[in-house]
């Protein structure tokens, strides 16, 4: 079934895509959440028109993506945990922790788009990539510090 993306959805598309996907897919999941569009001769039409705002909107997204960005590359949390014997943490430090911090810190970034390919387990700096858009990448650094 070709369907309209109305919204960014990963691993199918960006808005205003016209992408084929399967029936059961397009029925029971994304026409009734409303992500999508029956892509008929109608709806194209109007997506033609549509194309030019929806081009302004994601140059838009991307600036201002790309200004969070630069303020995340500047920023730095700290993040403090119990440690042990040999300077071991006592648990690990997650994606969830560190959004929490960045939200803290007036940044409104969900755990999902901190990028950890495992949880961190040592004490020191670390660099951990955040995913605004997929082409807007930033590095915030981590400080994992002893608490007292």
């Amino acid at each position: 079934m070709l369907v309209i993306l109305r919204e960014n959805i990963e691993n199918l598309g960006h808005t205003g895509d016209v992408v084929k996907v399967s029936d059961g897919y397009a029925r029971n999941f994304l026409i009734p959440k409303r992500l999508v569009l029956p892509a008929d001769e109608k709806n194209l039409s109007t997506l033609n028109h549509q194309k030019k705002i929806l081009e302004k909107k994601r140059q838009k997204e991307k600036s201002s993506a790309e200004t969070i960005a630069q303020k995340l590359a500047e920023h730095s949390c700290t993040i403090a945990r119990k440690v042990g014997d040999g300077e071991k943490l006592f648990g690990s430090v997650s994606n969830s922790d560190i959004a929490e911090e960045l939200k803290k810190a007036g940044f409104d970034i969900s755990k999902r788009a901190v990028m950890l390919s495992e949880p961190i387990r040592t004490l020191g700096v670390h660099q951990v990539k955040v995913k605004l858009l997929p082409d807007v990448q930033p590095t915030v650094k981590v400080w994992v510090v002893k608490q007292e």
